[in-house]
């Protein structure tokens, strides 16, 4: 099969815009942001897919900010479910016709990180540093999925098959979180230390923030308490049993003392990452500041889940040191507490068959929690405003049609 494509480009920052673009092949060619060493990379284990559903995510956000050195033309998009169209000659098990989530890590699965289930930092696909994504800076410059098509390479390894194919196009809409948000919000909160019980705190109510209070409540925790400066967040938190806490009226602690009793949990989840404000109304950026509030808030002997985005170069800093992701955390107040703090990118392939049967079983229902919201691919523009507005949704991009009447059960 061969032909057009269409995806969406970041053109500069605070415009988007979809582009006509090259049909895959599977062969990894010159383009925008695709290191030199990765250029004419063939992937005889790659597939190629038709994208059922591929979702705009708060890390697309920070590029389309301006805040990395994502060049002009990068084709975006690293949350994808798609239905395989062409398979290459070393491809063994996955089948032309399958419906398939794709993991945002691309992983080789030949290298030690991704034999202990360290997919988030292979050390084969970007020649850079370890670890890959579709369609994201420095990420070895993999072509990105918010299109008709994309490549997904080390098909076997990397793909999560869908047996029942009417089923799982039934739950497309929540199956589309198992990309990254889902197992990106779960894997926060197993961090984190949630287990049955728990008091959880959640430091953001976007996507992922919300993926993460749906996993900590799957998991069994007693309270979870979710933390932000927009009300509209709050309310979707509020929405599936979530407590809250208004940024913008007084500490953190005393919020929580509030509900609990006293002023902290078992555990917190970072859902926010670098472009962080202060608390209260009208504030600032201050990058450090839900590191330092998570800290303050979690009992001694407590862990601290790390999901939200931090990064090494940030030309939208405010300071130079916030340029080089050098932050001003309270460190001596985690150590005195015996804190654990997990970070980086989610290992998405050790959650997601777990989680997709949980949507399957109707165990969780993450598009609702989420809201996830369905525009076409032309309304790209427009979703990536409104989220950068703040709006209350996740916007999933629906470029074959395969959504059409779908809606968050």
């Amino acid at each position: 099969m061969s032909g057009g494509n269409k995806g969406v480009a970041y053109i500069k920052p605070g415009e988007v815009e979809v582009r006509t673009t090259d049909y895959p092949t599977l062969e990894l060619k010159d383009g925008p942001g695709v290191a030199k060493e990765n250029i004419g990379r063939v992937c005889r284990h790659g597939v190629i897919l038709k994208i059922l559903a591929t979702n705009i995510c708060g890390s697309d956000q920070h590029m389309v900010r301006g805040r990395t050195t994502a060049p002009e033309g990068l084709i975006l998009g690293h949350e994808i479910t798609g239905e395989v169209v062409e398979r290459g000659p070393d491809v063994e098990f996955i089948q032309v016709g399958d419906i398939v989530s794709v993991p945002f890590n691309i992983a080789c699965g030949r290298c030690s990180n991704c034999k202990e289930q360290k997919t988030g930092i292979c050390l084969n696909v970007n020649p850079a540093r370890p670890g890959a994504a579709y369609g994201y800076v420095d990420m070895g410059g993999w072509v990105g999925g918010q299109a008709e098509y994309v490549m997904a390479p080390y098909a076997d390894f990397n793909l999560l098959r869908f047996p029942d194919k009417d089923a799982a196009r039934e739950k497309l809409l929540d199956l589309t979180m198992l990309s990254d948000i889902f197992p990106t919000g779960f894997h926060g909160a197993v961090t984190a230390g949630t287990r049955v019980g728990s008091t959880v705190y959640i430091a953001g109510a976007g996507p992922v923030g919300l993926a993460a209070a749906a996993s900590a409540q799957l998991l069994g925790a007693a309270v979870v308490i979710v933390g932000d400066l927009n009300g509209e967040r709050l309310a979707q938190a509020r929405s599936f049993g979530c407590e809250t806490v208004d940024l913008t009226e007084g500490s953190v602690e005393d919020q929580v003392f509030e509900i609990l009793g006293e002023p902290e949990v078992d555990a917190a989840v970072d859902a926010v990452g670098f472009e962080a404000r202060a608390h209260g109304h009208d504030t600032e950026e201050a990058p450090a500041t839900v590191l330092n509030s998570l800290m303050s808030t979690v009992k001694a002997g407590g862990a601290l889940g790390i999901p939200g985005l931090y990064v090494t170069d940030d030309p939208g800093g405010i300071d130079q040191d916030a340029k080089t992701g050098t932050l001003k955390v309270r460190l001596g107040l985690g150590w005195a507490k015996s804190h654990t703090f997990s970070t980086g990118q989610c290992p998405v392939m050790k959650y997601h068959r777990g989680l997709a049967n949980a949507i399957m079983n109707d165990r969780v229902h993450i598009a609702k929690a989420v809201n996830a919201t369905v525009i076409s691919l032309d309304d790209a523009p427009r979703g990536y405003a409104e989220f950068d507005h703040g709006a209350s949704r996740k916007y999933v991009l629906n470029p074959s049609g395969a959504l059409d009447g779908l809606k968050a059960a």
